[in-house]
């Protein structure tokens, strides 16, 4: 007797088909299963012997052999169980053939045969949904994978209540989608006293997702600006959401099934190794540039990240995308982020104060903002000196804008963009222009082009930095309301490209 469930198999934020064949067919008694599975594969044999034992299911003495389909697709993962399991009862005719096949089911067993929740469940439901099926997973599951709602979600917490539904003794009930998921409590660029400058470079890097630099001294309120970010980002449309919570998803980053409309805000710790930022390790897991996709990403104390880690990032800035090669898998992760990185002037952080400098002043700050490389420095937009502010000024009362007016005209320079580039595929907000698009968009008036032309041969601009000037100036114009991009926008946007760190 022969059986098919269906299930997958990851590959990035990609869920695979995997035909799960098992086979009951005369001969010494045995539990083999081939396909190429890991070791969590393979054990699933004797998880899903004890959970049958535990409903007091006894097995064939014959030999039972579980295929998984196709055999050169590495397995991984605990959430084979629960396809093997349905195969297997269906071959010895537990449950209906057709019951089985028609759904993707994923679920690791525990050996009572409960039902424990495994990662992924978000992609697997996009992928059943493509093909046509339903999807079985576990009860913990299932608030997260009905979000896609294309396909029906059935979610039992044991093995038992799943063989009772499809033999029609206890129907389970379709699962429904979590309740969205309340943003946090941001904080407001209404506590930032001062930093005037900065914060207009915040509001920029907020509209048009230009990645951003700040150098100042320590305590002159970096992390502080960087903090207050999010509070200013417009909230994920619902594709942005179902593509970030895919890749949520497979890092176990969903709480409770609920999706969230926030942006997300990952800052690693300085010390994180190349795996942990770009991804990669056991099954190749999303990095902190993936778990940022349609957030921020915010490095703080940029120069001490080790050389390579930042090498590495400047292909994802610039492509969007990541590509974590593996001996046997080439992984693929969308990663279009903003970068915001935070440094100070030298490993003192006193450069500019001559009574507080070290003795090896200027040359420390040359020594130490070395480490950050010149194509990694081009791929910043807007770079600003954040001054540290008089303890005086503390007293006084706040003066600048809350997060709640800068976000209104964040929101409205988005919503020209997304006007601006409906139709063109992937393209959101102007920092993704380039070539005859962007030349088409952000052309300057007469004064502008001679302006930024005059700044290219004095400061020697590269290509990169000649278009990313276009890029951000087209957002200044965007948040001014302007259709067209003049003189003062460029002026501003070449004041934040231009300066001690340009090129």
């Amino acid at each position: 007797m022969m059986a098919r469930a269906q299930t997958v198999a990851f590959e990035g934020v990609e869920a695979r088909l995997v035909e799960v064949q098992c086979a009951v067919s005369p001969g010494m008694p045995g539990f083999a299963v081939v396909g190429l599975p890991d070791k969590a594969v393979s054990e699933a044999r004797d998880r899903v012997r004890a959970a049958l034992n535990a409903l007091a299911i006894a097995l064939p003495a014959k030999r039972i052999t579980v295929n998984l389909s196709p055999a050169d697709l590495p397995k991984e993962g605990s959430h084979f169980d629960l396809p093997i399991a349905l195969a297997l009862l269906a071959a010895i005719e537990i449950v209906p053939m057709d019951a089985v096949s028609e759904a993707v089911a994923l679920g690791e067993l525990s050996l009572d045969g409960t039902l424990v929740p495994v990662l992924g469940a978000l992609p697997a439901a996009m992928a059943a949904a493509e093909a046509g099926l339903g999807l079985i997973c576990p009860r913990a599951c299932g608030a997260e994978a009905a979000w896609v709602g294309a396909a029906e979600v059935i979610a039992p917490r044991s093995l038992a209540d799943l063989i009772a539904h499809m033999t029609g003794r206890a129907v389970i009930a379709p699962a429904e989608a979590g309740e969205v998921a309340p943003p946090p409590a941001g904080r407001d660029l209404a506590d930032v006293k001062g930093q005037e400058r900065a914060r207009r470079a915040l509001e920029i890097a907020a509209a048009g997702r230009h990645h951003l630099l700040m150098v100042g001294s320590p305590g002159s309120g970096k992390s502080m600006l960087a903090a207050r970010l999010p509070g200013i980002l417009p909230p994920l449309s619902p594709a942005e959401a179902l593509e970030t919570s895919m890749i949520h998803s497979l890092a176990g980053l969903i709480a409770e099934g609920g999706i969230s409309r926030a942006r997300p805000f990952r800052e690693p710790h300085h010390t994180a190794s190349m795996a942990a930022i770009i991804g990669g390790g056991r099954g190749a897991k999303p990095g902190e540039v993936s778990l940022a996709h349609n957030g921020v990403l915010f490095l703080d104390e940029l120069p001490e990240f080790a050389r390579p880690v930042l090498e590495t990032l400047r292909q994802p800035v610039e492509t969007g995308e990541v590509v974590v090669a593996r001996a046997n898998a080439h992984v693929r992760y969308p990663c279009r982020f903003l970068l915001v990185a935070a440094a100070n002037p030298c490993r003192c952080g006193h450069l500019a104060d001559a009574a507080r400098a070290c003795g090896r002043a200027p040359h420390c700050g040359e020594d130490y903002m070395g480490r950050i490389s010149g194509p990694l420095l081009d791929r910043f937009d807007l770079r600003i000196e954040v001054p540290p502010v008089d303890w005086q000024d503390l007293a006084l009362p706040a003066t600048g804008e809350g997060s709640a007016t800068v976000a209104a005209r964040v929101l409205s320079a988005r919503a020209r963009q997304t006007r601006r580039f409906e139709g063109r595929g992937s393209l959101r907000v102007n920092a993704d222009a380039e070539g005859a698009l962007l030349e088409e968009i952000a052309e300057p008036d007469a004064e502008g082009r001679e302006m930024i032309a005059r700044a290219a041969e004095c400061f020697g601009l590269t290509a990169r930095g000649y278009h990313r000037v276009l890029r951000v100036a087209r957002t200044i114009a965007d948040l001014d309301q302007s259709s067209a991009v003049r003189r003062p926008h460029v002026a501003e946007a070449l004041s934040f490209r231009l300066g001690p760190l340009s090129t």
